[in-house]
């Protein structure tokens, strides 16, 4: 058995990860306590959000791993996970946290993250997974893998959220072609509206 497409993965979520981290560290206090367009977050929430969902993930690696297809959080007693509910409910209570407090909790995360993610094989991620909706998007089954390349853009996807509070940061080159990518502006021109990128 192989698992160098899952290895592939995570060396694109460490890769993502670092920019992310890089990006948040350069914000002032002003910036991360900007309203976000269009969304009930502050730009420092969306840093809270991209660390705390990686333990529910961590968990469905986890039970994959063990050859069990999981729906992301659903609990012993069967209720289908809301996720909007779930991410919104760990945000507010990190709202009077230091970005360092934040950042901190979202790299022991991370870590375990990727080591569950890293036990996987190439097979196993081509099983197929219920994704059960939130907001936006409707249930659905998708192929885990499909899932998985979306996820790897994630932190781009909600950085190009945080720029909409923050269009001078659109004029960094760096950061424009990170949120540039296909996939992300997908995601905001189909989910969220337009990227505040300037050309």
């Amino acid at each position: 058995m192989s698992n160098d497409a899952v290895l592939k993965l995570v060396d694109r979520f460490k890769q993502n990860r670092v920019q992310f981290i890089d990006f948040c560290r350069s914000l002032s206090e002003e910036e991360l306590g900007r309203d976000v367009p269009d969304s009930t977050y502050t730009v420092k929430d969306f840093v809270s959000h991209l660390g705390t969902l990686d333990p529910a993930l961590t968990r469905q690696f986890e039970a994959l791993a063990a050859g069990r297809v999981e729906e992301i959080g659903r609990g012993d007693d069967g209720e289908p996970f809301d996720i909007d509910r779930y991410n919104d409910a760990l945000v507010a209570e990190r709202r009077d946290w230091t970005l360092d407090k934040i950042l901190e909790e979202a790299t022991q995360n991370r870590e375990e993250f990727l080591a569950a993610l890293a036990k996987l094989q190439d097979e196993q991620i081509e099983e197929t997974m219920h994704f059960t909706g939130d907001n936006k998007r409707p249930p659905a089954d998708i192929r885990f893998k499909l899932f998985l390349q979306g996820l790897t853009r994630h932190d781009a996807i909600h950085v190009a959220d945080m720029v909409k509070a923050l269009p001078e940061r659109a004029e960094d080159p760096a950061i424009g072609e990170w949120i540039s990518d296909t996939v992300v502006r997908w995601y905001q021109t189909t989910m969220a509206g337009p990227p505040a990128v300037r050309h």
